[in-house]
């Protein structure tokens, strides 16, 4: 739900398709199809930013992971060749969609305002000097730290806040090591949603294991950073470049 609080406008200030500033760092928004209004705006949810808000995000997941056909998207998901799938679909003998808005709706609403995690320890010397080496590897360029929520946001419960997700919510080329061949409206075969940050720390202790990047190859921070290539070329070489305190402290402060 803060992702979805924060406004398009803040979001694009950081487009620089053209790397007009020369950091290397090129940001570039996904433009895709609202569902509820048919219009083109810049997509925030998923690995390649291809949905657009927290509703048709929800929306899509119970229609593509599970198969329930609702308000925003009404046709199964069942390929022309997927002959099988679109006779188990008639099988329910449903004429409208399968779960209703009011239903759809507190599903959103959950997810709207489930908790993010509490950043821990940040008075702590080495994760003061992680946060320090975050900003002079050049991580920030891409995992923008805040965000400031609008006083008039609808929900009165978000609005006004000041998040700290780190992320532009942004498309970037992260290099042929981690293309996955896909394209996704304007996102290319090696282009990913920065992912943000916040309670990543927490994701083995809850899990029971960590998994980064978008295909879970990564079995820890260090090894998620060491994958960066393309505009995170030179921020992975800056931390491979790191004492191993230095690199230690990156990724307490990380965690």
């Amino acid at each position: 739900g803060l992702l979805d609080a924060i406004s398009a406008a803040d979001l694009l200030q950081q487009q620089d398709i053209e790397d007009r500033n020369n950091d290397g760092i090129s940001a570039k928004y996904n433009r895709v199809p609202d569902a509820e209004t048919g219009e083109i705006v810049i997509g925030r949810f998923g690995l390649k930013a291809k949905q657009p808000t927290l509703k048709q995000q929800v929306a899509a997941a119970f229609r593509d992971d599970i198969g329930i056909t609702n308000s925003l998207f009404r046709q199964e998901s069942c390929t022309e060749q997927q002959v099988k799938c679109r006779r188990a679909a008639q099988l329910g003998g449903h004429s409208s969609v399968e779960i209703p808005d009011k239903l759809l709706d507190l599903v959103v609403t959950f997810n709207r305002l489930l908790g993010v995690p509490p950043a821990r320890d940040l008075e702590q010397a080495e994760v003061q000097q992680g946060r320090g080496l975050f900003y002079q590897s050049g991580c920030h360029q891409c995992h923008t730290p805040s965000y400031q929520i609008a006083q008039d946001y609808p929900n009165a419960a978000i609005a006004g806040q000041k998040i700290w997700p780190y992320s532009d919510l942004a498309l970037h080329d992260m290099g042929a090591d981690l293309a996955d061949g896909v394209l996704e409206f304007a996102a290319s075969r090696q282009e990913w949603r920065t992912p943000p940050l916040w309670g990543i720390g927490l994701q083995a202790d809850i899990n029971g294991e960590q998994r980064l990047l978008h295909d879970g190859r990564a079995r820890s921070v260090s090894e998620a950073i060491l994958w960066h290539g393309g505009e995170a070329e030179n921020a992975k070489r800056h931390y491979m470049s790191l004492s191993k305190a230095d690199r230690q402290a990156l990724l307490t402060f990380l965690n």
